[in-house]
């Protein structure tokens, strides 16, 4: 097997639907809600996605099949004034699940975020998601915490 990871260029058309196939093999598996992403959302992705230069995505191939992706963006700590990569999507696809891809997209995402002078990478993980709670906790990843007396951080959401 030939693994390879690219940052994608979303003007190169192949990289351009490899992203929108990847988000929406997230959207489908289970943990995310077995919806596959709408007509609209799909034609719109690639151009949104285009609007946020602070953004990249690391797209991995197994013998020149798509099999995951690491889409981040960029933002700043105000505490350290550099440069925060947060993963905001981040999939490999159920057939190339065990192969190790995803120690490979953490490790091409991290490395962009050192070119970037990131500080540090975040991301969101589902308390359910136990798997992938493992792959980032095996990868360094942990709870966000400023004082262990004020708990962890918590991510919330408010629809609009």
């Amino acid at each position: 097997m030939v693994f390879e990871y690219v940052k994608a260029d979303l003007r190169v058309q192949s990289h351009a639907s490899a992203v929108v196939e990847m988000v929406n093999s997230l959207a489908e598996d289970e943990i995310s809600g077995c919806q596959p992403l709408d007509e609209r959302t799909r034609q719109q992705l690639i151009p949104a996605l285009r609007k946020y230069p602070n953004s990249f995505t690391i797209l991995s191939f197994v013998d020149g099949k798509t099999a995951g992706m690491s889409l981040c963006f960029e933002s700043l700590s105000s505490f350290k004034a550099r440069p925060i990569v947060n993963i905001h999507d981040f999939v490999v696809k159920k057939e190339f699940r065990g192969l190790g891809i995803a120690n490979g997209l953490l490790k091409a995402t991290e490395k962009e975020a050192k070119e970037r002078k990131a500080c540090k990478l975040t991301l969101e993980v589902l308390e359910g998601n136990t798997l992938a709670r493992k792959i980032y906790t095996k990868y360094g990843f942990c709870g966000y915490e400023l004082d262990p007396n004020n708990g962890k951080a918590l991510f919330w959401e408010k629809s609009l």
